[in-house]
């Protein structure tokens, strides 16, 4: 039988630390505020999901998901609520509510809240994409429009979000705020 894991109050929302099951509401979970690439929700404590990612990111008006990348371990994203923009090996794709994109291992792609509207967006990502060359950052011109190329490419995460990170506190974790996400509890 597997237990239920410990859920733990942090200052800045639930975590748990444990292993096993557990349920937690997003609006009672911790989120990270990444300033100009939005918030999010990790549902994760000091120990990390082992075989994937998931997060709901509420994007601003413009944010970007990332940037531009691509990398070896699989991705899925479903747009929850309003309007993104999809660039996907270097063509831009409108996506809307309910649309759904699944990426395969290798594929270049960010997405981007379009600039009339919030956006909240759920990504799911396989763990492990270090193996076997893990992410590069790459440049392209269609990304850059909405600012989310890096200027030259680079594996470094430190050095590809560098600028988007600059003037950020070193902890990013925040509790969540009121009206990120439809029917607040």
């Amino acid at each position: 039988m597997v237990p239920e894991a410990p859920l733990r109050k942090s200052k800045n929302g639930l975590v748990t630390d444990g292993e096993g099951w557990f349920v937690v509401n997003a609006c009672e979970s911790r989120w990270r505020d990444d300033g100009t690439l939005g918030s999010y929700c990790t549902f994760e404590g000091k120990r990390r999901f082992p075989h994937f990612g998931i997060n709901i990111n509420v994007l601003g008006p413009g944010e970007a998901l990332g940037m531009y990348h691509r990398e070896n371990a699989q991705e899925a994203f479903l747009v929850l609520a309003g309007e993104c923009t999809l660039i996907v090996e270097g063509k831009r794709r409108p996506l809307a509510t309910w649309d759904f994109f699944y990426c395969a291992p290798g594929t270049e792609h960010v997405i981007v809240a379009t600039s009339e509207q919030n956006a909240i967006v759920l990504a799911v990502g396989a763990r492990g994409r270090g193996v076997g060359g893990g992410v590069v950052y790459r440049v392209s011109k269609e990304a850059a429009r909405h600012g989310a190329s890096v200027e030259r490419e680079t594996t470094s995460s430190a050095e590809a979000y560098a600028e988007a990170h600059a003037d950020l506190p070193r902890s990013r974790w925040v509790p969540y705020r009121e009206g990120w996400l439809p029917s607040d509890r």
